[in-house]
């Protein structure tokens, strides 16, 4: 596995007590590199603005308490590459946000076309309605050719996540744990799916468990990597605000789906709403949402964002163009913006009652279906 050059100094000063990612910056910027912060005498750290005794004789003390070459191989073994961030294929979007994770462990690759990348976020114990709007807006936007980011966490963000793998697209979990772990661990099968179409990212060591403490950080992570969050379902207090909340500090866009007024899911996107988060429907409500982002964001997207637009701006979408099976794409033939009795698609189909069933359930979860009550069905 290639780590970056001269990773071992980086792990060092970056696992050593009280070293986040602003000091890391600070101590880099004050030495001139990372080879000299890492050797700095206990006085020449005390004349660092911000650093104080308590914080240098931590600094002094532990840095060398963490097994560098342990985690290297402990690395190696789960396919994990380890990037610093004057790595050249450090995600530059998340490079210019004010604290990027000095190191970063990806398991999978990150390519220049994730720079366009819209993250999707909300809660862990959502509604049937939050799953479908997840998945459908992940499907329709990685069919886009956008990269899908969320935290690998039940509820929205697995959907999410899947809603991009069903379009064939590519999608970024960002872990709040180190990534010789899966956390929640029954997404394991999904995690691995994601590292084949994508990446698994964590700034954590290897073997870190997942503890609270993790999740804010890694939040920062997901709204750092996008150029704009969409907020689907979550409390009033939840991390999916804090997702949110990063997004703006980074001046990115903030965009919300509407839920059900007496829903408590709904209080988060629709306090966002009345605070000036772009109300979201479909694909094309998160393009123009985009056409706002600063042009220092811009350039970086560029080259990919026609291609985007040109998919959404399609007046409805071909069948050819969503990867169905045969039996989904004589259904999805079948649909149209009215609601259809499910009796009424298997005479039209032609199919047996079963295949039309089994169909039907997997282009709900594409998120390009959606049921009604009554068993009727109609295209999104």
């Amino acid at each position: 596995m290639n780590h970056s050059a001269n990773i071992e100094n980086w792990l060092r000063l970056n696992h050593a007590d009280g070293v986040g990612p602003v000091t890391f910056a600070k101590l880099v910027k004050h030495f001139g590199s990372v080879e000299n912060a890492v050797k700095a005498s206990y006085n020449q750290l005390l004349r660092i603005e911000g650093i104080g005794e308590k914080t240098a004789g931590s600094i002094i003390s532990s840095r060398d308490n963490f097994d560098v070459e342990a985690e290297i191989k402990l690395a190696d073994k789960h396919g994990v590459k380890i990037i610093h961030l004057d790595d050249p294929s450090y995600p530059p979007l998340l490079r210019k946000i004010y604290d990027p994770p000095a190191v970063l462990y990806i398991k999978g690759d990150i390519q220049r076309c994730d720079n366009l990348a819209i993250s999707i976020v909300g809660s862990r114990r959502c509604s049937l309605y939050g799953t479908e709007q997840a998945s459908r807006f992940a499907y329709l936007l990685a069919s886009s050719g956008f990269t899908i980011i969320s935290g690998l966490a039940r509820g929205i963000d697995c959907a999410a996540h899947k809603g991009a793998l069903n379009a064939q697209g590519r999608t970024i979990a960002v872990q709040g744990c180190g990534l010789a772990g899966v956390f929640p661990p029954e997404n394991e099968k999904l995690a691995w799916q994601i590292a084949e179409n994508g990446a698994l990212i964590s700034e954590l060591p290897m073997t870190y468990e997942p503890l609270a403490e993790n999740f804010p950080g890694r939040n920062r992570i997901i709204a750092g990597l996008s150029l704009g969050v969409i907020v689907i379902e979550a409390m009033h207090k939840s991390g999916a605000l804090l997702t949110a909340s990063a997004a703006l500090e980074y001046n990115r866009e903030v965009m919300a789906v509407p839920g059900k007024i007496d829903s408590p899911l709904s209080e988060g996107p629709h306090r966002l709403i009345k605070q000036g988060a772009k109300l979201i429907e479909n694909a094309e409500d998160v393009m123009e949402a985009l056409g706002y982002i600063g042009a220092d964001l811009k350039q970086h997207v560029a080259e990919f964002a026609s291609m985007a637009q040109k998919a959404i701006e399609s007046p409805r979408i071909a069948a050819e163009d969503l990867n169905l099976s045969p039996d989904e794409r004589r259904i999805f033939d079948c649909l149209d913006g009215e609601p259809v009795h499910i009796e009424q698609i298997i005479l039209s189909s032609g199919l047996d009652a079963g295949r039309v069933n089994a169909a039907v359930v997997t282009l709900c979860i594409k998120g390009i279906v959606g049921q009604l009550p009554g068993n009727y069905f109609r295209r999104k």
